[in-house]
Protein backbone atom coordinates (compact mmCIF):
# COMPACT_ATOMS: atom_id res chain seq x y z
CA UNK A 1 0.00 0.00 0.00
CA UNK A 2 1.78 3.52 -0.90
CA UNK A 3 1.69 6.23 1.54
CA UNK A 4 0.18 9.42 2.10
CA UNK A 5 2.69 11.87 1.24
CA UNK A 6 3.23 15.44 3.09
CA UNK A 7 5.86 17.76 0.98
CA UNK A 8 7.89 20.49 2.81
CA UNK A 9 8.96 23.05 0.40
CA UNK A 10 7.25 25.21 -2.11
CA UNK A 11 10.05 25.67 -4.51
CA UNK A 12 10.80 24.47 -8.13
CA UNK A 13 11.71 20.59 -7.04
CA UNK A 14 8.58 20.64 -5.16
CA UNK A 15 6.81 21.72 -7.90
CA UNK A 16 8.24 19.06 -9.68
CA UNK A 17 7.85 16.32 -7.58
CA UNK A 18 4.06 16.79 -6.60
CA UNK A 19 3.16 15.61 -9.95
CA UNK A 20 5.44 12.71 -10.38
CA UNK A 21 4.23 11.34 -7.09
CA UNK A 22 0.91 11.70 -8.01
CA UNK A 23 1.63 9.80 -11.43
CA UNK A 24 2.86 7.35 -9.53
CA UNK A 25 -0.42 6.78 -7.33
CA UNK A 26 0.71 8.78 -4.32
CA UNK A 27 -1.58 10.80 -2.61
CA UNK A 28 -0.35 14.03 -1.47
CA UNK A 29 -2.22 15.25 1.42
CA UNK A 30 -0.46 17.95 3.05
CA UNK A 31 2.33 21.05 1.33
CA UNK A 32 4.01 23.08 4.32
CA UNK A 33 5.45 26.54 3.06
CA UNK A 34 7.39 28.91 5.43
CA UNK A 35 4.06 31.77 4.84
CA UNK A 36 0.57 30.67 4.71
CA UNK A 37 0.54 32.65 1.16
CA UNK A 38 3.03 30.47 -0.58
CA UNK A 39 1.75 27.05 0.75
CA UNK A 40 -1.65 28.37 -0.26
CA UNK A 41 -0.88 29.09 -3.75
CA UNK A 42 0.87 25.81 -4.56
CA UNK A 43 -1.50 24.06 -2.64
CA UNK A 44 -4.20 25.17 -5.00
CA UNK A 45 -1.88 24.91 -8.03
CA UNK A 46 -1.20 21.41 -7.62
CA UNK A 47 -4.40 20.68 -5.84
CA UNK A 48 -3.30 19.45 -2.64
CA UNK A 49 -6.35 19.20 0.26
CA UNK A 50 -4.26 20.70 2.88
CA UNK A 51 -1.63 23.47 3.71
CA UNK A 52 -0.01 25.18 6.47
CA UNK A 53 3.24 27.23 7.60
CA UNK A 54 3.70 25.26 10.97
CA UNK A 55 5.84 21.89 10.34
CA UNK A 56 4.06 19.97 13.04
CA UNK A 57 0.87 20.10 11.57
CA UNK A 58 2.12 17.97 8.08
CA UNK A 59 4.20 15.84 10.81
CA UNK A 60 1.20 15.17 12.80
CA UNK A 61 -1.40 14.59 9.98
CA UNK A 62 -2.92 11.48 9.80
CA UNK A 63 -3.10 10.63 6.68
CA UNK A 64 0.71 11.52 6.22
CA UNK A 65 3.48 8.31 6.27
CA UNK A 66 6.25 9.65 3.81
CA UNK A 67 7.81 12.88 4.60
CA UNK A 68 9.47 14.80 1.40
CA UNK A 69 11.72 17.90 2.62
CA UNK A 70 13.13 20.18 -0.46
CA UNK A 71 13.48 22.99 2.23
CA UNK A 72 16.57 25.26 2.44
CA UNK A 73 19.51 23.13 4.26
CA UNK A 74 19.81 24.79 7.66
CA UNK A 75 15.77 23.72 8.38
CA UNK A 76 16.19 20.02 7.08
CA UNK A 77 17.99 18.48 10.24
CA UNK A 78 15.34 19.29 12.79
CA UNK A 79 12.53 18.38 10.45
CA UNK A 80 13.99 14.84 9.57
CA UNK A 81 14.84 13.68 13.05
CA UNK A 82 11.17 15.14 14.29
CA UNK A 83 9.77 13.07 11.69
CA UNK A 84 11.57 9.75 12.13
CA UNK A 85 10.83 10.28 16.03
CA UNK A 86 7.16 9.89 15.05
CA UNK A 87 7.32 7.19 12.90
CA UNK A 88 7.64 8.52 9.30
CA UNK A 89 9.25 7.65 6.68
CA UNK A 90 11.73 10.19 5.46
CA UNK A 91 13.08 11.59 1.89
CA UNK A 92 15.14 14.93 2.16
CA UNK A 93 17.91 16.85 0.72
CA UNK A 94 21.04 17.53 2.47
CA UNK A 95 21.91 19.13 5.98
CA UNK A 96 23.98 22.47 6.20
CA UNK A 97 26.42 21.04 8.86
CA UNK A 98 28.21 17.74 9.27
CA UNK A 99 26.81 18.12 12.63
CA UNK A 100 23.79 18.19 11.37
CA UNK A 101 24.42 15.24 9.21
CA UNK A 102 25.30 13.38 11.79
CA UNK A 103 21.93 14.15 14.51
CA UNK A 104 20.21 12.84 10.93
CA UNK A 105 22.55 9.76 11.27
CA UNK A 106 21.63 8.78 15.11
CA UNK A 107 18.44 9.87 14.59
CA UNK A 108 18.03 6.81 11.58
CA UNK A 109 19.91 4.53 13.63
CA UNK A 110 17.45 4.52 16.34
CA UNK A 111 14.24 3.82 13.61
CA UNK A 112 15.79 1.53 11.20
CA UNK A 113 12.57 -0.28 9.72
CA UNK A 114 11.34 3.76 8.65
CA UNK A 115 12.68 4.52 5.30
CA UNK A 116 15.31 7.62 5.85
CA UNK A 117 17.14 8.24 2.20
CA UNK A 118 18.37 11.56 0.60
CA UNK A 119 16.85 12.72 -2.45
CA UNK A 120 20.15 12.67 -4.82
CA UNK A 121 17.93 11.89 -7.82
CA UNK A 122 21.35 11.43 -10.12
CA UNK A 123 21.69 8.50 -8.26
CA UNK A 124 18.55 7.25 -9.94
CA UNK A 125 19.77 8.40 -13.38
CA UNK A 126 20.39 5.63 -15.52
CA UNK A 127 23.62 6.84 -16.55
CA UNK A 128 25.02 7.23 -12.97
CA UNK A 129 23.02 4.32 -11.91
CA UNK A 130 25.61 2.45 -15.01
CA UNK A 131 28.63 4.37 -13.71
CA UNK A 132 27.95 2.78 -10.39
CA UNK A 133 27.97 -0.36 -11.29
CA UNK A 134 30.94 -0.36 -13.66
CA UNK A 135 33.02 0.66 -10.38
CA UNK A 136 31.69 -1.83 -8.60
CA UNK A 137 32.47 -4.66 -11.18
CA UNK A 138 36.39 -3.26 -11.71
CA UNK A 139 36.12 -1.27 -14.51
CA UNK A 140 38.60 1.27 -12.69
CA UNK A 141 39.99 0.77 -10.05
CA UNK A 142 39.83 2.72 -6.18
CA UNK A 143 37.43 3.35 -3.31
CA UNK A 144 36.15 6.05 -1.39
CA UNK A 145 37.79 9.47 -1.18
CA UNK A 146 40.48 10.02 1.23
CA UNK A 147 41.82 13.51 0.35
CA UNK A 148 40.03 16.43 -1.46
CA UNK A 149 41.76 19.77 -3.04
CA UNK A 150 39.62 23.18 -3.84
CA UNK A 151 38.67 26.15 -4.89
CA UNK A 152 35.84 28.04 -3.76
CA UNK A 153 35.16 31.35 -6.03
CA UNK A 154 32.27 34.00 -6.23
CA UNK A 155 32.50 35.82 -9.75
CA UNK A 156 29.15 37.52 -9.79
CA UNK A 157 27.97 38.75 -6.96
CA UNK A 158 25.19 40.59 -7.61
CA UNK A 159 23.08 41.26 -10.81
CA UNK A 160 19.53 41.82 -12.19
CA UNK A 161 18.37 38.49 -10.75
CA UNK A 162 20.78 37.92 -7.99
CA UNK A 163 20.45 40.67 -4.53
CA UNK A 164 23.71 39.85 -2.37
CA UNK A 165 22.85 36.52 -1.28
CA UNK A 166 25.76 34.63 -2.83
CA UNK A 167 28.24 37.72 -1.02
CA UNK A 168 27.25 35.87 2.10
CA UNK A 169 26.38 32.14 1.67
CA UNK A 170 26.86 31.05 -1.65
CA UNK A 171 30.04 30.87 -4.51
CA UNK A 172 29.24 30.50 -8.04
CA UNK A 173 32.66 28.49 -9.16
CA UNK A 174 33.30 25.35 -7.23
CA UNK A 175 36.83 22.94 -8.62
CA UNK A 176 38.17 20.13 -6.50
CA UNK A 177 39.91 16.71 -6.91
CA UNK A 178 39.37 14.09 -5.07
CA UNK A 179 41.92 11.22 -3.98
CA UNK A 180 40.50 8.04 -4.12
CA UNK A 181 41.91 4.73 -2.84
CA UNK A 182 45.12 4.40 -2.64
CA UNK A 183 47.74 7.24 -0.83
CA UNK A 184 50.97 6.86 -2.83
CA UNK A 185 51.64 8.02 -6.34
CA UNK A 186 52.16 4.10 -7.74
CA UNK A 187 48.92 3.09 -5.53
CA UNK A 188 47.07 2.97 -8.87
CA UNK A 189 43.93 4.58 -7.26
CA UNK A 190 41.05 6.71 -8.67
CA UNK A 191 41.40 10.93 -9.42
CA UNK A 192 38.10 12.16 -9.31
CA UNK A 193 38.01 15.82 -10.64
CA UNK A 194 34.91 17.68 -10.54
CA UNK A 195 33.97 21.69 -11.75
CA UNK A 196 30.62 23.52 -10.83
CA UNK A 197 30.64 26.78 -12.49
CA UNK A 198 27.46 28.75 -12.53
CA UNK A 199 28.45 31.34 -14.63
CA UNK A 200 28.69 29.54 -18.09
CA UNK A 201 26.43 31.13 -20.87
CA UNK A 202 23.64 29.00 -22.80
CA UNK A 203 21.91 25.79 -22.20
CA UNK A 204 22.93 23.58 -19.23
CA UNK A 205 25.99 21.18 -19.11
CA UNK A 206 26.27 18.39 -16.49
CA UNK A 207 29.45 15.91 -16.91
CA UNK A 208 31.16 13.73 -14.28
CA UNK A 209 34.53 12.77 -15.07
CA UNK A 210 36.20 9.67 -13.28
CA UNK A 211 39.61 8.91 -14.52
CA UNK A 212 41.31 6.09 -13.02
CA UNK A 213 45.05 3.73 -13.46
CA UNK A 214 42.89 1.39 -15.75
CA UNK A 215 41.13 4.42 -18.04
CA UNK A 216 37.95 6.66 -17.42
CA UNK A 217 34.17 6.17 -17.67
CA UNK A 218 32.07 9.88 -17.95
CA UNK A 219 28.81 10.75 -17.36
CA UNK A 220 27.83 13.64 -20.15
CA UNK A 221 24.26 14.62 -19.58
CA UNK A 222 21.80 11.61 -19.23
CA UNK A 223 24.89 9.42 -21.87
CA UNK A 224 27.49 7.42 -20.17
CA UNK A 225 30.99 7.07 -22.05
CA UNK A 226 33.92 4.98 -21.05
CA UNK A 227 37.37 4.53 -22.61
CA UNK A 228 40.06 1.79 -21.15
CA UNK A 229 43.78 2.39 -21.65
CA UNK A 230 45.04 1.87 -25.47
CA UNK A 231 41.56 2.36 -27.02
CA UNK A 232 41.40 5.27 -29.55
CA UNK A 233 38.63 6.65 -28.95
CA UNK A 234 35.34 6.54 -26.35
CA UNK A 235 32.95 3.94 -26.52
CA UNK A 236 29.23 4.58 -25.87
CA UNK A 237 28.08 2.28 -22.76
CA UNK A 238 24.41 4.00 -22.33
CA UNK A 239 22.69 6.26 -24.65
CA UNK A 240 19.94 9.20 -23.96
CA UNK A 241 16.43 6.85 -23.94
CA UNK A 242 14.30 10.16 -24.20
CA UNK A 243 11.85 11.94 -21.84
CA UNK A 244 8.17 11.05 -22.68
CA UNK A 245 6.93 13.42 -19.78
CA UNK A 246 6.01 17.31 -19.78
CA UNK A 247 9.21 19.41 -20.20
CA UNK A 248 10.12 21.12 -16.81
CA UNK A 249 12.21 24.57 -17.67
CA UNK A 250 12.87 24.91 -13.69
CA UNK A 251 15.14 21.49 -13.78
CA UNK A 252 17.55 20.33 -16.28
CA UNK A 253 16.85 17.10 -17.89
CA UNK A 254 19.45 14.70 -16.01
CA UNK A 255 17.85 16.01 -12.78
CA UNK A 256 14.60 15.77 -14.20
CA UNK A 257 14.95 12.08 -14.85
CA UNK A 258 17.15 11.25 -11.91
CA UNK A 259 13.84 12.31 -9.68
CA UNK A 260 11.39 10.45 -11.97
CA UNK A 261 13.29 7.22 -11.53
CA UNK A 262 13.27 7.72 -7.80
CA UNK A 263 9.61 8.01 -7.67
CA UNK A 264 8.86 5.34 -9.28
CA UNK A 265 11.55 3.57 -7.01
CA UNK A 266 9.48 4.61 -4.28
CA UNK A 267 6.39 3.19 -5.34
CA UNK A 268 7.99 0.07 -6.20
CA UNK A 269 9.46 -0.36 -2.85
CA UNK A 270 5.79 0.86 -0.83
CA UNK A 271 3.33 -1.07 -3.11
CA UNK A 272 4.19 -4.34 -2.02
CA UNK A 273 3.21 -4.11 1.25
CA UNK A 274 0.11 -3.56 3.12
CA UNK A 275 1.14 -1.80 6.08
CA UNK A 276 1.33 2.03 4.46
CA UNK A 277 4.92 2.41 6.62
CA UNK A 278 6.62 -0.86 5.48
CA UNK A 279 8.70 -0.94 2.53
CA UNK A 280 11.21 -3.07 0.52
CA UNK A 281 15.31 -2.15 0.28
CA UNK A 282 15.62 -4.00 -3.15
CA UNK A 283 14.25 -0.82 -5.30
CA UNK A 284 15.66 2.10 -3.43
CA UNK A 285 19.00 0.22 -2.84
CA UNK A 286 20.61 2.69 -4.33
CA UNK A 287 19.60 5.37 -2.83
CA UNK A 288 22.00 7.64 -0.57
CA UNK A 289 21.55 6.86 2.96
CA UNK A 290 21.67 9.41 5.66
CA UNK A 291 24.93 8.08 6.39
CA UNK A 292 25.82 8.70 2.69
CA UNK A 293 24.78 12.04 3.17
CA UNK A 294 26.93 13.05 6.02
CA UNK A 295 30.10 11.67 4.18
CA UNK A 296 28.78 13.97 1.39
CA UNK A 297 28.76 16.85 3.79
CA UNK A 298 32.29 16.12 4.98
CA UNK A 299 33.89 15.75 1.70
CA UNK A 300 32.23 19.35 1.42
CA UNK A 301 33.30 21.10 3.98
CA UNK A 302 37.08 19.50 3.68
CA UNK A 303 36.80 21.12 -0.02
CA UNK A 304 36.09 24.26 1.81
CA UNK A 305 38.79 24.01 3.86
CA UNK A 306 41.10 23.11 1.42
CA UNK A 307 39.90 26.48 -0.96
CA UNK A 308 40.78 28.42 2.69
CA UNK A 309 43.78 26.83 3.37
CA UNK A 310 45.37 26.40 -0.14
CA UNK A 311 46.44 22.56 0.84
CA UNK A 312 45.28 18.97 0.46
CA UNK A 313 42.61 18.22 3.29
CA UNK A 314 41.77 14.80 4.49
CA UNK A 315 38.16 13.44 4.39
CA UNK A 316 37.77 12.20 8.07
CA UNK A 317 33.94 11.16 8.43
CA UNK A 318 32.64 12.26 11.93
CA UNK A 319 31.77 9.00 14.14
CA UNK A 320 30.35 11.07 17.31
CA UNK A 321 28.80 14.57 18.25
CA UNK A 322 31.38 17.20 18.86
CA UNK A 323 30.96 18.60 22.42
CA UNK A 324 29.29 21.79 22.36
CA UNK A 325 31.24 23.40 24.97
CA UNK A 326 34.88 22.17 23.42
CA UNK A 327 35.73 25.59 22.61
CA UNK A 328 34.55 27.22 25.90
CA UNK A 329 36.00 24.50 27.82
CA UNK A 330 39.60 25.13 26.12
CA UNK A 331 38.88 29.44 26.41
CA UNK A 332 38.47 28.35 30.36
CA UNK A 333 41.93 25.98 30.64
CA UNK A 334 43.62 28.83 28.79
CA UNK A 335 42.67 31.35 31.02
CA UNK A 336 43.59 29.05 34.06
CA UNK A 337 46.92 28.70 32.58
Amino acid sequence: MLPGVGVFGTGSTARVLVPLLKAEGFEVHAVWGKSEEEACCLAKELGIPFHTSRSDDVLLHQDVDLVCIYIPPSMTRQIAVKALGIGKNVLCEKAATAVDSFKMVTAARYYPQLLSIMGNTLRFLPAFAAMRQLLVEGYLTGERALRVHGLLRTFVQQNGLIRGIRRVTSDDFCFFQMLMGGTGSRSGGVCCTVTLNFNMPGSFVHEVMVVGSTGRLVARGTELYGQRNGSKSEELLLGDSGWAGPEVKEMPLPHLQGLSSMVKALRQSFQAHEERRSWAQGPVAMAPTFEDGLYVQTVVEAVKRSSCSGEWECVEIMSQEPDPNHNLCEALQRNKN
